[in-house]
């Protein structure tokens, strides 16, 4: 699968387990740890968890490979590799504001 198909997959999965204001940003073109982000929120509590094992019972029989995740009810954090998956309750959303900072990465220079 493409990368493309790949974040495709993992934005289908949120949204049909009702993840909320799901954001994608393609950071190809940065210096970042990933070549795409993706944020999601959950209602809270058991459903931030309850969100990531959808994407691991769903992702893992297509072959994507999980290399790790940070787990709490609040925050969710999933490396797969040149994608990273952020799953967070609306409050912590805000609170650390990650779109802010993603969306401020530099280019790369050439």
């Amino acid at each position: 699968m493409t990368i493309k198909e790949r974040v495709d997959a993992i934005v289908g999965v949120l949204d049909d387990k009702k993840a909320e204001e799901i954001e994608v940003f393609d950071l190809s073109d940065t210096d970042y740890i990933a070549k795409e982000v993706v944020i999601a929120n959950s209602f809270g509590g058991k459903h931030t968890v309850a969100l990531y094992e959808h994407l691991k019972k769903e992702l893992k029989p297509k072959g994507e490979e999980f290399l790790g995740a940070d787990e709490s009810d609040d925050w969710v954090v999933v490396d797969l590799g040149d994608i990273i998956v952020h799953i967070m309750t609306p409050a912590y959303r805000e609170h650390y504001s990650l779109e802010k900072f993603l969306s401020g990465l530099e280019p790369r220079e050439s």
